[in-house]
């Protein structure tokens, strides 16, 4: 596809993505109460869009991913949670 039918298919679902993020970010910063891990992960991800090179969407996935590689003996909870609780 040339760019203009990428921006003509995609752009107001990424727009309304954006607005949505957005969004968040105002509800996270009017909450009270300290950040956690998943907010750092998240503003590090974001960070990761700005960038000009390709892999944008790699660099925003390991940014909420545990970049160990030791296997660990159980797991700490029942769910997933988003994002890798470093140090935890």
């Amino acid at each position: 596809m040339t760019r203009q039918q990428v921006l003509e298919l995609y752009f107001m679902e990424a727009r309304f993505k954006l607005v949505e993020v957005a969004a968040f970010l105002d509800r996270v910063d009017r909450a009270k109460g300290p950040p956690d891990f998943r907010l750092a992960a998240f503003r590090k991800a974001m960070k990761e869009l700005s960038g000009k090179k390709p892999g944008r969407a790699k660099k925003v996935l390991l940014a909420f991913s545990d970049p160990t590689t030791k296997p660990i003996a159980k797991a700490p909870g029942k769910g997933a949670c988003g994002a890798w609780p470093a140090g935890k």
